[in-house]
């Protein structure tokens, strides 16, 4: 069975080291564990590197300790994702000030991902950008894109 290949957007990150929420962080590193182990293909892009930089440093360097464990693969923001990510405002699934909420959709799209895994519920993680997004995937010709919150991703007894 072909591994999913899924983008994480800097909530999941940020989420390994997010101490005012306790439950959320033990999703996080349980499903980082799996990552860890291989059970996942990772991407993530330059946004998030951008995101982690602008961290305080403490959480900065313990953030960029985390993504030393894993294997991922590193993409930029093309111009074709930059298109897809102004299409997303254009078609009111999200608004302007979102727009690297919808770097990051866009670049999960455009780097052939199965999944975008976020904590961001009131941005990503929702009905109205899914429905939104898989209209978006389809007018543009790429293969749908699904939503997930870490919960849903985890693998009981791995």
């Amino acid at each position: 069975m072909k591994k999913l290949k899924l983008y994480l957007d800097t909530s999941i990150i940020s989420y390994l080291d997010q101490q005012d929420a306790p439950e959320k962080m033990a999703e996080t590193r349980r499903l980082w564990n799996q990552i860890k182990a291989g059970v996942y293909t990772v991407v993530i892009s330059d946004v998030d590197i951008i995101e982690i930089d602008d961290c305080e440093e403490k959480k900065r360097d313990t953030l960029k300790k985390y993504l030393a464990q894993i294997e991922y693969e590193l993409v930029k923001s093309e111009p074709k994702a930059v298109d897809i990510a102004s299409r997303i405002v254009d078609l009111g699934i999200l608004k302007q000030k979102s727009f690297d909420d919808c770097r990051h959709i866009a670049n999960a799209i455009v780097s052939g991902c199965d999944a975008i895994v976020s904590w961001n519920f009131n941005h990503i993680v929702n009905h109205k950008t899914m429905t939104g997004i898989k209209a978006v995937t389809a007018l543009e010709g790429y293969n749908n894109l699904l939503i997930y919150a870490p919960p849903s991703l985890i693998i009981e007894g791995e």
